[in-house]
């Protein structure tokens, strides 16, 4: 039997991903979203969604600059992850402490922090006020990958990547599982 429940943030799984951006000083400034998701394909899109009610360093280089980068971190970094998310760059610098590096976007003036795989630059396309978050829409103008977690047609493997999720419920990180089907074959039986 199913049950109603409170209306509460759920989307699972959510990606664990950090946005990045230049500060005011021109300094590194990152930090750990699990609001993030694909919104288009033509322009290729994303969508983030960082908490305004509190004071996000984060947001405000973003809102400022209108370009952002997004990492897409793997399992052996969520110590660092989990910190980028609940540290205030306000208070010191995030990047420096977990002892990660970064380097300038090839496409934006965006840092990308370089101990991540997968990282795609963004430009802001828009901004909206959505309750308690500032969602932004950033067209994707480059992907970097490292050629370790590629196939060999260039696309990223999710396998080789081995991505962090997170519970928003239970505050937990996870584990990809393995894949499952085909997307796009494995419901055509369903047409015949």
């Amino acid at each position: 039997m199913k049950v109603n429940l409170k209306p509460h943030a759920m989307m699972y799984p959510s990606p664990a991903v950090v946005a990045s951006a230049y500060d005011n000083d021109g300094k590194v400034d990152a930090c750990t979203l699990a609001f993030a998701a694909m919104c288009s394909h033509r322009p290729p899109a994303v969508m983030i969604a960082i908490n305004s009610t509190l004071k996000r360093k984060t947001l405000a280089s973003i809102l400022k600059t209108k370009e952002f980068c997004l990492g897409f971190p793997s399992i052996e970094h969520v110590r660092e992850v989990d910190y980028l998310g609940i540290e205030s760059g306000y208070n010191l610098d995030k990047i420096d402490k977990i002892r990660f590096t970064a380097k300038k976007g090839e496409f934006v003036n965006a840092p990308i922090i370089n101990e991540f795989k997968v990282s795609i630059e963004c430009r802001v396309m828009d901004i909206k006020e959505v309750g308690s978050h500032t969602q932004i829409t950033g067209e994707i103008l480059n992907i970097q990958a490292e050629e370790s977690v590629l196939d060999d047609r260039n696309k990223v493997v999710l396998g080789l990547l081995n991505p962090i999720a997170y519970d928003d419920i239970s505050h937990s990180y996870f584990k990809m599982g393995g894949k499952i089907a085909d997307g796009f074959k494995v419901g055509l039986k369903f047409r015949e």
